[in-house]
């Protein structure tokens, strides 16, 4: 792609979420919901292969499909109202419209068959973008209208997202598509706590997006999209391969790294708001979700020769590791001693 046009999209890119983190109107934040969505679509199809099409023209649909049901419910509440202020969503009808929408958007069950094949059909670099980056308006959103919305709702929808993440991940050999299932589990997180401690949901977000960008960033240095060929690379680079077994643990909720912080907060605070239940069931669901981060950790590291697969060994290249995934790795793995601290903040 022409340099100057990728210029173009990565700042328009850019300038929808600030627009949408920025706005206190309903009219504003859906015009950069729109920037967002028409920035990322050439990104996603500048390979001109028929899946990636095919990915550019699923992500659109379901996209436009959310932005219009995001305008439905600030109009419907407008309507009931005379509100068209983000924080002041008090109409029930709107809060289960727009509830929807978010959902469509972030790619919460049940609303989420398009999230896994618009992310198998993209670059790995735009894949990153996809699952982090876009991802962050609508929890945005979210957070602004948390007070509204309907707990009973968000609950089940946490609860099924955090089911059929790790369900459907299982038998996945796509990295992509094992990622992208990764992604819905952790939505299910973010979306059981944002009644009751939405910075809670930020923070969560904020850890999920570097734990998940130093994954993607690691794959896309070492050129692998497949489990098959995920066994090979430790002749490529031994290092980075070691420090991307510790990062896909610590995405797991492993406890001694990084991404067991969120969860651990999430249970204590659930606990404390009498849903012990729900905590004891989402804990339980995500054990799903680890069986396949152990095999992606299993091939990443683990498997050595001699082994059964068929595939050419890869030549050991000297390129050095980025600065950016070695500061991410260390992040990724290292946070949990300042737990304390974080907890103060939130």
């Amino acid at each position: 792609m022409n340099p100057q046009a990728s210029l173009i999209f990565i700042v328009s890119l850019l300038l929808g979420t600030t627009i949408t983190l920025s706005s206190n109107h309903w009219i504003m934040a859906w015009t950069g919901l729109e920037i967002n969505t028409l920035a990322i679509l050439p990104l996603i199809s500048k390979s001109h292969h028929p899946r990636a099409i095919e990915a550019a023209t699923k992500y659109f649909l379901t996209q436009a499909a959310a932005s219009a049901l995001v305008l439905f419910s600030s109009m419907t509440n407008a309507w009931q109202t005379g509100q068209w202020d983000i924080t002041q969503l008090t109409h029930p009808t709107s809060c289960l419209i727009f509830t929807s929408a978010i959902a469509m958007k972030l790619g919460l069950v049940p609303f989420h068959f398009w999230f896994p094949e618009v992310l198998q059909g993209s670059p790995l670099i735009t894949g990153l973008l996809l699952a982090t980056v876009m991802k962050l308006p609508p929890i945005a959103l979210l957070y602004m209208t948390s007070s509204s919305l309907n707990p009973a709702l968000l609950t089940t929808l946490a609860i099924l997202s955090t089911a059929l993440g790790g369900w459907m991940g299982l038998n996945q050999t796509q990295i992509r598509k094992i990622l992208a299932f990764s992604s819905i589990s952790h939505l299910g997180w973010m979306a059981i706590i944002v009644i009751y401690n939405p910075k809670l949901m930020l923070l969560n977000f904020y850890l999920y997006a570097m734990m998940t960008a130093t994954v993607f960033l690691a794959l896309n240095t070492i050129k692998v999209s497949k489990l098959s060929t995920l066994m090979t690379t430790w002749t490529k680079a031994p290092s980075l391969n070691a420090m991307l077994l510790l990062t896909l643990l610590s995405l797991a909720g492993l406890p001694p790294l990084t991404g067991f912080l969120p969860k651990w907060f999430i249970i204590q605070e659930l606990t404390k708001q009498d849903m012990a239940p729900a905590a004891t069931l989402i804990s339980l669901l995500s054990l799903l979700s680890l069986f396949f981060y152990l095999r992606l950790a299993y091939c990443t590291a683990i498997t050595l020769p001699p082994h059964t697969t068929n595939h050419i060994k890869q030549w050991r290249t000297n390129k050095p590791t980025s600065i950016m995934i070695a500061i991410l790795t260390t992040m990724s793995v290292t946070l949990l001693p300042i737990s304390p601290m974080i907890l103060t903040t939130v």
